[in-house]
């Protein structure tokens, strides 16, 4: 794995103290009456597989009892490097009216997943929905048709992979944020 490494644009020191800076801010962002115990309103909803290592990590700085409903969607299916649209491949998490709702996903490319996923979410009348995004792509091609509430690196436009990101299913189990040389792409 390591040989088809081209560079490291984000070490795995920088993800992790990014993520408990992420997980500070939804926690202050999440309301909350501090007479009360927690009562477990927050719900996360990670976009299966590139959020599960960001998410495995959030849910661990979190300071009160969530709920977590995962949703899975395909954008970039086998060795695309560009997103083929967004297709989601599984049920929303049930019982979301009332709910703080924050979306978790591993990057922010063209905003067409986020824009999706925001939008089926926002018909359960949650009592606010947010994004948190591990990477927010800086596009040549323009600005993304939705935006992220938590952004913990923005990166230039370059195909990326490693904790939690892949090409070609490969690659998700790297810690840091990386290119691939030409060659690991072609073969």
């Amino acid at each position: 794995m390591h040989r088809d490494i081209e560079k490291v644009l984000i070490t795995r020191d920088q993800i992790r103290a990014r993520v408990a800076e992420l997980a500070a801010q939804v926690a202050a962002d999440t309301p909350f009456d501090p007479g009360e115990s927690d009562d477990g309103s927050l719900v996360l909803i990670p976009i299966m597989t590139g959020a599960m290592v960001l998410t495995a990590d959030l849910v661990r700085e979190m300071p009160f009892k969530l709920r977590m409903g995962l949703v899975a969607v395909s954008s970039y299916p086998g060795k695309s490097m560009e997103s083929k649209g967004a297709h989601i491949a599984s049920e929303l998490p049930a019982d979301l009216e009332g709910k703080h709702v924050v979306i978790v996903d591993d990057i922010l490319d063209s905003g067409h997943t986020i824009a999706v996923l925001r939008e089926l979410v926002a018909r359960h009348n949650p009592a606010s929905l947010r994004v948190c995004v591990l990477l927010k792509k800086e596009r040549d091609d323009g600005p993304s048709v939705a935006e992220a509430d938590y952004v913990g690196f923005s990166i230039p436009d370059e195909f990326v992979v490693g904790y939690g990101l892949d090409y070609d299913g490969y690659y998700r189990n790297h810690p840091e944020i990386v290119t691939l040389k030409p060659e690991a792409i072609e073969a």
